[in-house]
C-alpha cells in the first residue's frame, strides 16, 4: 500500500466511525425526548418506555432533522399538553447535548 491509500482507508475509517457516534447519539436523544414527553404526558412504566421507543424508530426512520420534534409536538398537544415550539426547540437541543455527552463517557 502506498502512503496516499493509507491515508485514504484512515479517512474511510474516520468517517465510518464519526458515523456511526452520531447515529448512537440521535438514537440516545430519541429515547431521552421519548421519556421526557412520555413522563409529561402521564406514562409510566411500560407505557413511558414503549413510547420511547415508538420515538427512536420515527428518528431513525425518517431523514428530516425536525421529524422527531414534531411528533413529539403533535402528540404532547394531542394529550393536552401546551408546549410552545421554543420550549421544544431548548428542550431537544438539551437532550442532544446530554446524549453526546453520556455517548462520549460511555
Amino acid at each position: 500500500m502506498t502512503t496516499f491509500d493509507d491515508r485514504e482507508q484512515a479517512f474511510e475509517n474516520k468517517f465510518q466511525h464519526d458515523e456511526a457516534l452520531l447515529f448512537r447519539i440521535r438514537a440516545r436523544r430519541g429515547r431521552l425526548a421519548g421519556e421526557w414527553a412520555a413522563d409529561l404526558m402521564g406514562l409510566t412504566g411500560a407505557e413511558a418506555t414503549a413510547y420511547a421507543r415508538e420515538i427512536v424508530d420515527t428518528d431513525i426512520a425518517t431523514l428530516g432533522p425536525h421529524d422527531i420534534r414534531n411528533r413529539l409536538c403533535t402528540d404532547l398537544h394531542a394529550c393536552g399538553v401546551d408546549i410552545s415550539d421554543h420550549r421544544m426547540d431548548k428542550q431537544m437541543a438539551q437532550l442532544m447535548d446530554l446524549a453526546r455527552q453520556q455517548e462520549m463517557r460511555a
